[in-house]
């Protein structure tokens, strides 16, 4: 199954929380559709850590720190997933 959507909005959904990938969500998709989202992942980690946040602002702190870990933890599950089925991206 192909991604639905662009792939750069799914990358971000996931830092919002709005989509999670685990072994069984990922098997739709295709090597190719796998990579695509690896790149995008990692597109969207790099803007969420280029984005200054105050230091005073705590929340905002937190909010950047959240958006951080569920990219990172995006980022695990699909190269443990691709590890795990042997798949070459």
């Amino acid at each position: 199954m192909t991604i639905a959507g662009s792939p750069k909005k799914l990358a971000y959904d996931v830092a919002e929380g709005y989509q999670q990938f685990t072994p069984a969500t990922l098997r739709q998709y295709s090597p190719a559709d796998l990579k695509v989202l690896l790149f995008n992942l990692n597109f969207a980690l790099r803007e969420v850590r280029g984005k200054p946040a105050a230091l005073d602002d705590i929340d905002a702190l937190k909010e950047k720190q959240t958006k951080i870990q569920r990219l990172n933890q995006a980022i695990n599950t699909i190269q443990a997933y691709v590890a795990l089925k042997g798949i070459k991206i």
